[in-house]
């Protein structure tokens, strides 16, 4: 995909481990090369479920220094608060008073988290039109999206066909992008499962923020297998062939070439060298973190980019109003 307007919402929530990092951020990079991109952080769809305010305002700001800290770039994106915009609640209001109470019904995400807290608020039930407004007020060609939030562009195509046949042109039709997410990092405890920043069990995760010794300590005692042969096989040696695949993903090394440097070698071996590889390439997104953090560069980047996307939401929500027929 080259040449295209793409925009991405990433949320303000947890933090991000060493799987987030291979798994979406590098993808997530290679994008930004060769496209108009936009990227937001998703402030106000992390409201729909209860927050701590404090908590919310620092994962906002640790958010995106972690981001820009891991490759995002500031010149080769459009990156904004979407809560810095209210143009997007303007938005989302005309759009949900055009969506159908039975289209948002049927939503996957909805209906999942609906059902384990029936005490649930009424933003829960309308975000994927603030998200099908994010995704229409900027004309975009694609969205980049896992597989999991598929059905929410869907959604934002039907609203904008929708409301196009209604009212007269208004809105470009997006397509889906499904991102082929990098290699899958899995669990240090337990490899046969994802590396999760829910996991109840801190030696089973890398966050991207851990120290050195924490980073060490947790590859020295992830779970491997007694054959002490370095060698991929995820069936049989999936505790091995994960540490292989953190080699490959963050080095130019092949499987074989791992491999073979470890021939004859033990585990002990393999996972100090892993252990140094990943600390080489956390210490550098650490080290830009902590200038980032410290400064008031991101304030900067948040400020052009909320002068850029407002200027364009408001000529959007403006022709929404005209072909409504409000007082414009």
């Amino acid at each position: 995909m080259n040449n295209k307007t793409i925009i991405t919402g990433i949320q303000p929530s947890g933090v991000i481990t060493l799987g987030n990092y291979v798994g979406a951020i590098k993808q997530m990079v290679k994008l930004q090369e060769n496209n108009n991109s936009y990227i937001f952080v998703a402030d106000m769809h992390a409201i729909t479920v209860p927050q701590d305010p404090k908590v919310l305002h620092n994962n906002i700001r640790n958010l995106l220094a972690l981001y820009i800290a891991c490759g995002i770039d500031p010149e080769k994106n459009i990156i904004f608060l979407q809560s810095e915009n209210e143009y997007h609640a303007n938005v989302s209001w005309l759009l949900e008073c055009n969506t159908p109470y039975g289209e948002l019904s049927r939503m996957t995400q909805f209906k999942d988290k609906s059902s384990k807290n029936k005490n649930f608020y009424a933003g829960l039930f309308t975000y994927p039109v603030l998200m099908a407004a994010d995704i229409l007020i900027y004309d975009v060609d694609y969205v980049p999206v896992g597989i999991d939030q598929k059905q929410h562009v869907e959604l934002a195509r039907n609203i904008a066909q929708n409301f196009n046949k209604k009212y007269g042109e208004t809105f470009k039709i997006p397509d889906v992008y499904i991102t082929k997410s990098g290699t899958k990092i899995m669990d240090l405890v337990d490899p046969t499962k994802k590396m999760s920043k829910s996991s109840d069990n801190p030696k089973s995760v890398i966050r991207i923020l851990d120290s050195k010794e924490e980073i060490t300590k947790k590859i020295m005692s992830a779970t491997t297998d007694s054959e002490c042969v370095v060698k991929y096989d995820m069936e049989n040696k999936p505790g091995i062939s994960n540490l292989i695949n953190i080699v490959v993903s963050l080095t130019d090394l092949t499987i074989k070439e791992v491999e073979d440097m470890f021939e004859g070698k033990n585990y002990g071996e393999f996972k100090k060298y892993v252990a140094s590889v990943v600390v080489e390439e956390l210490t550098k997104i650490q080290e830009k973190y902590n200038e980032l953090i410290n400064s008031n560069e991101l304030d900067i980047i948040l400020d052009r980019g909320a002068k850029i996307t407002k200027e364009i939401a408001r000529n959007k929500y403006n022709l929404m109003k005209q072909n409504i027929g409000l007082y414009k």
